[in-house]
């Protein structure tokens, strides 16, 4: 059984085209059309008697105007070249996204949905290098902000949803010991250091995204015997010796359970690597000041994880799919993610295709972990 709006089936249908026709939704015309069956009424298709009143369509065109002129869905503005952003809108909501776009500050910008990170960024280097934005469709001109993303976008700024409370990414979620966020924020580079089972590996990244170095040192004392120290702390010497100055240096916290007893040894190689780092890296102050922070710092490896959406359960899968992807990126998109000198793309173009033994998972790690220090810093300060 079905029901149909018996307005939509107007008098001047029946009576032309489709007169004398019979069919699910269309019955047999015998005369003129009653002036009752022109009522706003749900019909029954099968006994045609059976009638339900339904609001007036005026009222009905009236709500689903002033709902989809408040809120516009991507689909609702479809890439097809014949409707364009600036056709979806007002020209008072037209005027307040512009303004928005001509004259908020990136960390303004990262206020709005979806334009957090380096998309903010990218448009004040946009309107900055192109002058201001004229019209909404020239938005979806700035790198990562595509045409579906800017609907959302555009809709959030004309209608913001006021949040009960603030998101914010706390800074101790992700990084420890706690620092002050301006020492963080003021950083000109970081190098973020994985220590693996035979190897260490670094990135040094800055504060434009740009890789000045990228390298991974074997160290073949690593568990080997019986983890002698002065062995140990011969293959961290060495390493600590070739890293690069920066501002801090961050070394991954891994997340091994101390419930796996069979997990003990690597659990004890990881924290004797951690301490060992944490005492070459850290400087001699003496006296110490107070208002120094301290240089060296862990980064919470499930919080990395869960950036890049590599948490499985409760596990880590690998992250070469995503450094593969930012390479990629750093050569074909002109505001990537991460700069990648051409030196090091040539360099580690085949370390981290699948299959491959080159053994560079801790070289994706380190990279992972700077691009995300900086990304996770941005939105903790939101």
């Amino acid at each position: 059984m079905m029901w149909v709006v018996r307005r939509f089936l107007s008098s001047t249908v029946y009576r032309g085209h489709y007169a004398g026709q019979s069919g699910p939704l269309l019955r047999p015309r015998y005369g003129s059309l009653p002036a009752d069956l022109e009522l706003r009424h749900l019909q029954c298709t099968c006994c045609w008697k059976s009638r339900v009143p339904v609001a007036g369509f005026e009222t009905l065109n009236a709500t689903l105007t002033s709902s989809s002129s408040s809120s516009l869905s991507p689909e609702s503005c479809k890439e097809d070249g014949r409707t364009t952003l600036d056709a979806c809108y007002t020209s008072e909501q037209r005027d307040v996204i512009l303004q928005l776009f001509n004259n908020a500050t990136s960390a303004e910008l990262a206020s709005v949905k979806l334009l957090r990170g380096r998309k903010s960024l990218n448009i004040v280097e946009y309107r900055t290098k192109h002058g201001p934005f004229k019209t909404l469709e020239s938005v979806v001109n700035v790198p990562l902000l595509k045409h579906k993303s800017a609907v959302i976008v555009f809709n959030s700024i004309v209608n913001p949803v006021k949040k009960e409370r603030k998101v914010r990414i706390q800074l101790a979620k992700f990084i420890r010991p706690e620092v002050d966020r301006s020492w963080l924020e003021d950083a000109t580079s970081i190098v973020s250091i994985v220590c693996g089972t035979n190897k260490i590996a670094w990135a040094h990244v800055d504060r434009g995204m740009t890789v000045l170095d990228w390298k991974q040192m074997e160290c073949p004392n690593f568990l080997k015997g019986t983890y002698m120290a002065s062995s140990y702390l011969n293959d961290v010497s060495t390493v600590v010796s070739v890293l690069p100055s920066a501002d801090f240096y961050l070394i991954e916290k891994p997340a091994v359970s101390v419930q796996n007893t069979a997990l003990f040894p690597v659990m004890a190689h990881m924290r004797t690597v951690e301490a060992m780092l944490f005492a070459l890296l850290e400087p001699k102050i003496s006296p110490p000041e107070p208002n120094i922070p301290p240089r060296v710092l862990n980064m919470i490896r499930t919080a990395v994880g869960r950036h890049f959406d590599l948490i499985v359960g409760e596990s880590r899968t690998s992250g070469a799919q995503v450094v593969r992807r930012l390479m990629t990126e750093s050569v074909t998109q002109k505001f990537p993610r991460i700069n990648v000198p051409q030196e090091l793309l040539a360099k580690y173009r085949n370390y981290f295709q699948m299959g491959s033994r080159r053994g560079g998972e801790e070289l994706c790690d380190a990279l992972l972990q700077a691009v995300a220090f900086y990304e996770l810093l941005s939105d903790s300060s939101c």
